[in-house]
């Protein structure tokens, strides 16, 4: 329930032949640098190189006091608003929304993805159709600055990385003000409550709410 294959519909983003190469996604965290700066000078006419290594679809809107850090993309019909701050190493798709007070880094977006509102992603892939809540960060080192590892009930997954915020799957619904803690992976079409301080794996299909509890989504 946590790979890639999982938690995404690759046809959605320009990082499809990227992932491919791998089985889990925070296994592509380290290459999402690199990988940007390969694909951007691919990518044609319909980018401009607005500056050395940020490249920007003609259909894009960037607000003039958005921040936009080398190496990053910013798709087609995607708005980056005002006072967002994209650090750098961010691949984001078409049709998304970076607001206001917005931080990115290091971080794949898929299309039609929405971090609107104060939000943190960093060391994250964020699926399509996903949205983060206003307020609502992804955390990417642990306090005690140790790996982090995936905890799925009684399974722990080494990952043998420190910097690593949150996996979440297409369609996934995050609320306002909630924390994903380092390590933390939402299956597809997955909801989490608002103010929720969230900690390892989130089955598809199900809610995650305030105390913790997880429950399966009912068919309507």
């Amino acid at each position: 329930m946590y790979t890639i294959e999982d938690l995404y519909d690759l046809d959605h983003t320009l990082a499809k032949d990227f992932l491919l190469q791998f089985t889990y996604p925070w296994e592509a965290l380290a290459g999402i640098k690199e990988f940007i700066l390969t694909l951007g000078p691919t990518l044609g006419e319909d980018y401009e190189e607005v500056q050395p290594q940020v490249w920007v679809h003609k259909s894009a809107t960037v607000f003039p006091s958005a921040y936009l850090g080398a190496p990053c993309i910013i798709g087609p019909n995607t708005e980056v608003r005002h006072g967002a701050f994209v650090r750098g190493s961010a691949l984001v798709g078409a049709n998304c929304v970076v607001g206001n007070s917005v931080e990115l880094k290091n971080v794949i977006l898929f299309d039609n993805v929405q971090t609107p509102h104060y939000n943190y992603v960093g060391d994250s892939i964020l699926g399509h159709y996903s949205h983060m809540g206003a307020g609502s960060i992804t955390s990417n080192v642990k306090a005690d600055k140790q790996l982090v590892v995936v905890h799925n009930g009684t399974e722990q997954i080494e990952t043998g990385i420190k910097k690593f915020g949150a996996m979440l799957g297409d369609h996934v619904e995050v609320g306002c003000n909630a924390v994903l803690n380092p390590g933390t992976v939402i299956g597809r079409w997955s909801n989490v409550y608002p103010t929720s301080c969230v900690r390892g794996v989130v089955p598809e299909h199900s809610i995650f709410k305030n105390s913790g509890d997880i429950v399966q989504k009912h068919e309507e």
